[in-house]
């Protein structure tokens, strides 16, 4: 079970009709993975991005992506490849049941369920590629 190790939305699918999202409980969070895949997110990887995060060195992107705003450990960074690799796929998965490309589907993401949940003070990508802090 990825339940607990890819964040809080685990368990729904994103469906993506008529160009819009029809998400319950989705998942796609803060660490995308989808079951049968080595690709999930530790419990681990995501506390350093949620650290990252709040000192404002990394954040969520207009693309789907989590982001390097400034430096960051090595840690940080692997934590950002395994969780963007997820996310890739799982985008490119949901895009081709939706019979969009996987950019559209993680743009989608990023508007429906990644920006509404970014906290204040921290940072995100917007779609013209600024850093802009909530």
């Amino acid at each position: 079970s990825l339940g607990t190790t890819v964040g809080p939305w685990l368990g729904s699918h994103v469906l993506l009709t008529g160009g819009v999202f029809a998400a319950g409980a989705v998942a796609l969070a803060m660490g995308v993975a989808l079951a049968g895949t080595a690709l999930a997110q530790t419990g681990a990887q995501k506390a350093l991005i949620d650290a990252a995060k709040s000192r404002g060195e990394v954040g969520e992107q207009a693309d789907g992506y989590v982001g390097v705003r400034t430096s960051t450990s090595a840690d940080t960074q692997q934590a950002i490849t395994v969780t963007n690799n997820a996310r890739r796929q799982a985008y490119a998965n949901r895009g081709a049941e939706a019979g969009v490309s996987a950019a559209v589907a993680g743009a989608r993401m990023f508007e429906s369920q990644l920006l509404p949940r970014i906290s204040s003070g921290e940072w995100y990508r917007n779609a013209q590629g600024q850093w802009v802090q909530r």
